[in-house]
């Protein structure tokens, strides 16, 4: 009788606490971002909150600026995983600076990253590290329409970055180098060019992003532009359509964190802790996103992918308890 009742008293206890920690977290609301590596982490995050910390998370949908405004301007929701500051930095500054908002961790600690690129295979092999190495070497970039040219490819019509591209290839003098601007056609004509470049051992340099499915799944170094970031000649040429004097200038990094509104923050307890530590890499983001593609799998699946197979990475972010609780709900 005495163990019956201690036993039924630890499983109260345990009950408690867990209610406790339910109660203490309560219901949250997070954008699920329209787009792969948000979708993802959304995703991650709600997996670790409920069976890690006893929140309740309810995914809502969300893109970079309406979920911002409604953070914002309503409180709503909680949790924006994923959110490109760039886009909102003076009205987030503004937020944070009332403490409406507060910013989280890093999530993508390399950030948003965008240039031209090329298969590490071939910067390797010919020791090509900027813009200009591999301008020296059009032999080595097949695909242009002009078999004696290289083919530098750019983005498909509609996209910022096909203005972007096509003044950088006049700032380097790229046509006089012996490369010809190659118009992709569209988003799968992008990817395509690079995957038949790569699956074929050629060479191919064009302008891409990270993180992507496809970098993930393809090893691609980024060049460097040979020049800083110059925010006047950006904004008044390098985006103009036919810029009359463009120069090589440097994308600027996208820096990508988590935001989340001050009543999260007051109710969430040790799950801010969570909320400030956890980050991943590119190539991590990217080869999730990857295995996401190639298995046409929903976000949610690649959370469980992600959870399943990047313990070595997600363990880092929680206290060995909580990861224990995870590692159980898997």
């Amino acid at each position: 009788m005495k163990k019956l009742l201690v036993t039924v008293a630890a499983t109260a206890l345990t009950f408690a606490a867990g209610s406790a920690m339910a109660e203490e977290c309560g219901t949250v609301t997070m954008a699920e971002m329209n787009w792969a590596s948000a979708g993802a982490i959304a995703n991650i995050d709600k997996i670790i909150l409920e069976n890690g910390y006893g929140c309740q998370v309810e995914l809502v949908t969300g893109d970079t600026m309406p979920t911002f405004t409604s953070m914002n301007e309503k409180g709503e929701p909680d949790i924006a995983p994923e959110l490109w500051i760039n886009a909102v930095r003076e009205p987030l500054d503004n937020a944070v600076a009332e403490g409406s908002l507060i910013i989280g961790g890093e999530i993508l600690n390399e950030g948003g990253v965008e240039g031209f690129w090329v298969p590490t295979y071939l910067a390797q092999e010919h020791n090509i590290k900027t813009v200009e190495d591999a301008l020296a070497r059009p032999e080595l970039f097949p695909g242009a329409e002009d078999d004696t040219k290289g083919a530098w490819f750019t983005c498909p019509t509609g996209w910022n970055c096909r203005i972007t591209t096509g003044n950088q290839f006049r700032a380097f003098n790229a046509e006089e180098k012996g490369f010809e601007l190659v118009d992709s056609g569209s988003a799968a004509g992008l990817d395509g060019s690079l995957a038949r470049a790569y699956e074929r051992g050629d060479g191919w340099l064009g302008y891409y992003w990270a993180p992507t499915a496809i970098l993930g799944k393809y090893d691609m170094t980024l060049l460097d532009i040979g020049a800083p970031h110059d925010k006047e000649h950006w904004d008044n040429c390098t985006v103009i359509e036919d810029c009359p004097d463009p120069k090589p200038n440097a994308w600027v990094k996208s820096e990508v964190f988590t935001v989340v509104t001050d009543e999260f923050a007051e109710k969430a307890g040790v799950a801010m802790d969570y909320v400030k530590k956890r980050t991943w890499d590119n190539q991590t983001a990217g080869k999730v996103l990857a295995w996401m593609q190639d298995n046409q799998a929903t976000n949610e699946d690649g959370a469980y992918y992600f959870l399943e197979n990047f313990e070595d990475v997600w363990t880092n972010w929680v206290p060995e308890d909580v990861a224990e609780k995870v590692k159980a709900a898997l």
